[in-house]
């Protein structure tokens, strides 16, 4: 192999290495974006306090020997972190954690930065219903609330402002979720349909 030869191949080689350094960088940048979004980490019945220290986006204390509720100071996401039935929802706005006796109580929250388009509604609803299945949660009510679906008939209801749809989940005898899209009037969207989600999670409280 001529000298020339051996440079070209040790620049191709440097090239590769390089762009091979940079894709992983560009990675590991993605990943801390995700991983660097506020969140609110945490377990229902868990000490509030507790909640508090884990979680990245910061929120007020708990009013000792209250039952009350605080809203995240900015827009963050939930991990629920049970080892079995743990989950993960998008950045939210409207989010609150409720309390008693200083121990989280509940979750009401609606898992969207604004009211979104039905396609992308339904996106979110999915992706939470594929979460909880694979983390052993099972629908309960089906008969009268059955899971969301991308389905014609859905999408007609879903359209129908005096609908909606509902559909309730249960991990175990620990947690019941309940989750909720409706058809929302948007001032920033007069002309467009747009969809409200959602979200509570709390010990079970139907059967």
């Amino acid at each position: 192999m001529s000298w020339l030869a051996r440079i070209g191949w040790r620049r191709g080689g440097l090239g590769l290495a390089i762009a091979t350094v940079l894709a992983l960088a560009a990675i590991r940048l993605c990943v801390h974006a995700q991983s660097s979004e506020p969140e609110i980490a945490l377990v229902i019945g868990e000490p509030y306090e507790a909640m508090r220290q884990r979680s990245s986006a910061a929120i007020d204390p708990a009013i000792p020997g209250h039952a009350w509720y605080n809203i995240p100071k900015s827009d963050a996401r939930l991990r629920f972190i049970d080892p079995q039935y743990g989950f993960v929802t998008p950045q939210a706005r409207f989010f609150t954690v409720s309390f008693d006796d200083e121990r989280v109580d509940s979750v009401r929250m609606s898992p969207q930065i604004e009211p979104l388009p039905l396609n992308d509604a339904l996106k979110i609803v999915l992706d939470l219903q594929a979460q909880w299945r694979k983390g052993g949660w099972m629908p309960i009510r089906v008969k009268d609330d059955p899971p969301f679906a991308d389905t014609p008939e859905w999408r007609t209801q879903l359209r129908d402002v005096n609908k909606g749809g509902t559909t309730y989940w249960q991990a175990g005898n620990k947690y019941q979720a309940m989750l909720v899209v409706g058809r929302f009037k948007d001032d920033k969207h007069p002309n467009e349909e747009r969809y409200l989600i959602t979200l509570a999670l709390a010990k079970p409280w139907v059967e």
